[in-house]
């Protein structure tokens, strides 16, 4: 095998690395959270979680049994005496940071708790993970929406001007400066004597896939719509554009980071995109047309309301540098997106078993990392 092979070979996804590593996910009780500590957990790792408990019912948490999966704290993600605690009794190696407040709408009428939990959230969690020895990586996951929207055709880079509208999008821009700041202040290498630590910053796209139920999110709503006694489904936004994924697609990209973060961070210790391939771009109508008719059931409604806050029209990411540099492409398009989410909320209609479902889905999109 040439080096050029055995390069491409060290920077993909390794179940084999994951197995018996000592784990901390925030957020794990959330959509994407709760995702990525199955997988984990599939895999073998030791997992510990700090969250605040499930929002809805139902939720992806519990229909995983993941409070069994994962040595769980709910608290607040600035409950500094939690995180210590728990940071100081697991040890963990790896940390990936998705504590977030995640909507845009709701930052509206909370804009206070999504600065607090978008930006204090990531100081304090950085601040912590600095006074606790052999933590070797931290992957905050960020969003795309952390980018200075200017309405453009073209992808966003990592190094485009940060910024953000409206209170969720500036919170994760912030985010982003605030990371940048402890790393450059307190870690290595850019500080003396830092702490070991290699930390980088994730954005992805707006994902989607089963399991998710959050208030004022496209596809929870669709399928609320959808599978509810109206059939009636409401869209915001008809014309915006957005990349979007399907879960595991940012998740595959975060545990691949963390390895490199791990084995070898140098240049690896930055901010990165993760996002769907430009021609899988589509409307928010696009969308909701097709779940809809992967569900088969609903009818879709424009929501015109007059009084609707500001939402970004038109948003791309550029991720030619993950493709090229950590080797991380998008395995999906756009139909087995939908296919795979639709599937899923079509299984938990009908009672199926949730964990040897979703266990299925994941082991059909990473084959190379099923369970043994």
């Amino acid at each position: 095998m040439g080096s050029g092979s055995r390069a491409v070979e060290d920077l993909a996804l390794n179940p084999d690395f994951w197995r018996g590593r000592r784990v901390l996910v925030t957020g794990h009780t959330g959509f994407k959270g709760a995702w990525l500590s199955f997988w984990l957990a599939e895999w073998g790792a030791e997992l510990v979680g700090v969250a605040l408990s499930p929002t809805s019912t139902p939720n992806l948490f519990e229909i995983l049994g993941n409070g069994r999966r994962v040595r769980t704290v709910f608290a607040d993600i600035n409950d500094r005496v939690s995180l210590a605690r728990l940071m100081a009794e697991h040890r963990p190696e790896i940390v990936l940071h998705l504590a977030a407040q995640a909507i845009v709408r709701a930052s509206y009428q909370e804009p206070v708790e999504t600065f607090e939990t978008n930006v204090v959230g990531v100081v304090t969690l950085l601040d912590v993970v600095r006074q606790v020895p052999g933590i070797r990586a931290v992957v905050v996951a960020t969003s795309d929406k952390c980018y200075e929207n200017r309405e453009w055709v073209w992808g966003y880079r990592e190094s485009d001007r940060l910024g953000g509208h409206d209170p969720y999008s500036a919170s994760k821009g912030c985010a982003e400066i605030a990371a940048t700041a402890m790393q450059r202040s307190f870690f290595a290498p850019y500080a003396s004597k830092g702490h070991c630590a290699r930390i980088a910053t994730v954005r992805a796209g707006n994902v989607i896939g089963g399991g998710d139920w959050a208030e004022d999110r496209l596809v929870p709503d669709i399928v609320r719509g959808s599978l509810g006694p109206g059939g009636e489904v409401k869209v915001r936004n008809p014309g915006a554009l957005r990349p979007w994924q399907h879960v595991l697609e940012p998740l595959r990209g975060y545990l691949q980071l963390a390895q490199r973060l791990v084995t070898a961070p140098d240049g690896f210790d930055q901010a990165w995109n993760f996002g769907p391939d430009a021609r899988d771009n589509r409307t928010v109508m696009e969308v909701g047309k097709a779940l809809v008719a992967a569900l088969g059931v609903g009818r879709i409604v424009i929501d015109n309301a007059s009084d609707a806050p500001h939402e970004a029209h038109l948003l791309r990411l550029d991720c030619s540098k993950a493709n090229s540099r950590l080797g991380w492409t998008p395995l999906l398009r756009f139909e087995d997106t939908i296919a795979l989410t639709s599937n899923w909320y079509a299984a938990w209609k009908d009672g199926e078993d949730m964990t040897v479902f979703t266990r299925s889905q994941i082991n059909d999109y990473a084959p190379a990392g099923r369970a043994s």
